[in-house]
């Protein structure tokens, strides 16, 4: 876009600390156009007014366009947001807009088709490494840090550049020239917080990761991801809500002791509480994880509901009736049941279905774990109801 003059509209999503109001700045400066920068967590109605005001006055003035640089733009509400519309068509200004949270969700459809969303990740190791370099060519002087307590300060921005500059920035002050070891840096300098916020994507993002290593048979990684919840300040409850239905979902029959599993790692929670009760929380974790996997029974519960939805009203067939009352008996209600108890195997092989109904096949186990048990109790029953039809 700058080699052919014709910057666009942009939408910068990247978290805390990974350039995105410095992408802006450098941005203006290339394109030729002034800068001017505001945030949605402090301007409003007016501010914007005033912003783009300024910007038709400099470009009737010099015939010289605005990049309006909006930092944390999903915070202004539906309505601000399509202020912003003619402004950008006119080409008034370039906007960039900078925001943490995805813009699918937090901005308008009418506005994101006039934007292009460029993504920007967390900074990697080497990244921050060049930062720190670049820090001290401009201080003059090498950073106080033993190899490992250096490698231990890029861990403890975790990917967030700015905050590592502000961890520079305190030990550039220290009056000391005593070689620091991560021992040193800890007791200094404090971890960066994870980012995690339990209402918004990461939440998402994060349980997904869980669910999905937990399908994988992946016990390592679930564990990861179910510390990484913890650590962010999830509620163990949810955790313990979502490793219950994912026994149901994605376990069921292939390991029938999941599900009770699951619900007593819930209920161990509820009664021990933070810490000692997330243990049993890990212990669900590594069993849904090890455990043989089949989600044959929620593809059947799946089947039947819409069955059950496409086929209306129909009866029971009368042979399975009750027929408490004499008249009931005599329109036949009960006749010709057969007591499974009273049969070979104790199975009859009557049907069940509604009359007229064809049989429907909703349940395919699967060979996995105790399903395999099942599937060839199954495969036998098939085989005498078979027997049984004329």
């Amino acid at each position: 876009m700058l080699a052919r003059g014709t910057l666009s509209s942009l939408i910068l999503w990247g978290g805390p600390g990974c350039g995105k109001t410095t992408i802006a700045r450098l941005l203006a400066g290339r394109a030729g156009l002034f800068y001017s920068q505001i945030s949605a967590v402090f301007s409003g109605v007016a501010d914007l007014r005033r912003a783009f005001e300024e910007a038709d006055q400099k470009q009737a003035a010099t015939g010289k366009g605005t990049l309006l640089f909006v930092d944390e733009i999903h915070r202004f509400n539906r309505a601000q947001q399509d202020g912003f519309l003619p402004y950008v068509e006119r080409g008034t200004v370039v906007l960039v807009g900078a925001t943490t949270e995805n813009p699918s969700f937090a901005l308008n459809a009418a506005l994101l088709s006039r934007c292009q969303v460029l993504v920007l990740n967390r900074l990697d190791d080497a990244s921050l490494e060049s930062l720190l370099e670049h820090a001290e060519e401009e201080v003059g002087r090498p950073l106080p840090l033993d190899p490992e307590a250096r490698a231990s300060l890029r861990a403890m921005a975790d990917g967030d550049g700015r905050y590592l500059l502000n961890m520079v920035e305190q030990l550039v002050a220290l009056d000391s020239s005593k070689v620091l070891t991560p021992r040193d840096l800890a007791a200094i300098l404090s971890r960066r917080a994870i980012l995690y916020d339990r209402d918004r994507e990461e939440h998402y993002n994060l349980i997904s990761a869980l669910h999905k290593s937990l399908r994988g048979s992946d016990p390592d990684a679930a564990l990861y991801w179910f510390a990484r919840m913890l650590e962010g300040g999830e509620d163990p409850r949810y955790i313990a809500r979502r490793l219950t239905r994912f026994a149901a979902e994605d376990v069921g029959q292939a390991d029938p002791s999941a599900l009770p599993m699951a619900v007593a790692g819930w209920q161990t929670y509820e009664r021990l509480g933070s810490p000692e009760g997330e243990l049993a929380l890990a212990q669900v974790v590594v069993h849904l994880a090890t455990a043989p996997k089949s989600n044959a029974v929620y593809t059947a519960y799946k089947a039947a509901r819409a069955l059950a939805r496409d086929t209306g009203s129909l009866m029971p067939p009368s042979h399975i009736l009750n027929a408490p009352t004499a008249l009931m008996k005599d329109i036949g209600y009960g006749q010709g049941y057969e007591y499974d108890h009273d049969s070979e195997d104790a199975f009859s092989g009557q049907n069940y279905f509604p009359d007229g109904m064809p049989r429907a096949s909703l349940y395919h186990p699967t060979d996995r774990g105790h399903e395999g048990r099942i599937r060839k109790l199954l495969d036998m029953r098939a085989a005498k109801r078979a027997s049984r039809e004329p």
